[in-house]
């Protein structure tokens, strides 16, 4: 995120299957501990067990350290083809909708603003609130809170039942 301070980086992990933002940071530079950070935050959200990371090629995630604290986690690594620009669509959509839904419409004159923004913009709009067609419309939040309540999680299961 362009800032007058300067850049600002942001990694995330993404739940596949709800679209959830399970585990993000941010920092002023492109290393390792960036996406450590955001991997650390994903199990306070989700008890992983068999899962798998897929991610680009980035040498973050390429490192020493992070298969380390892969193997650690029980997360198994994974990484896709060299310049397949579908390999890691949803990763991609959260960001494109990141651009458009918010860095495109604000200028941010501190790093510390565009954390705040960003802080919102996850978890208060984008786990909570942003509806996906490939959840029926519903907010990746609704959509667990569903399942977890046993009930349909689209509405025309609910209509046909």
């Amino acid at each position: 995120m362009p800032t007058w301070a300067g850049f600002l980086f942001l990694a995330v992990v993404l739940d596949a299957w709800s679209r959830r933002i399970v585990g993000w940071a941010m920092a002023t530079h492109l290393r390792t501990e960036l996406v450590l950070s955001a991997l650390e935050m994903a199990p306070t959200q989700r008890r992983p067990s068999g899962v798998v990371h897929h991610s680009d090629h980035g040498c973050q995630y390429t490192s020493f350290a992070f298969g380390r604290r892969c193997r650690e986690a029980g997360v198994r690594p994974s990484l896709g083809s060299g310049g397949d620009a579908y390999d890691n669509a949803m990763c991609e959509s959260f960001f494109a909708t990141l651009e458009c839904e918010l860095l495109d419409r604000r200028t941010f004159r501190t790093q510390a603003e565009a954390r705040i923004a960003i802080f919102q913009f996850i978890e208060g709009f984008y786990n909570p609130r942003r509806r996906h067609s490939s959840l029926d419309y519903l907010s990746p939040i609704e959509f667990e809170r569903r399942h977890a309540a046993g009930l349909p999680a689209h509405a025309h299961e609910a209509l046909s039942a």
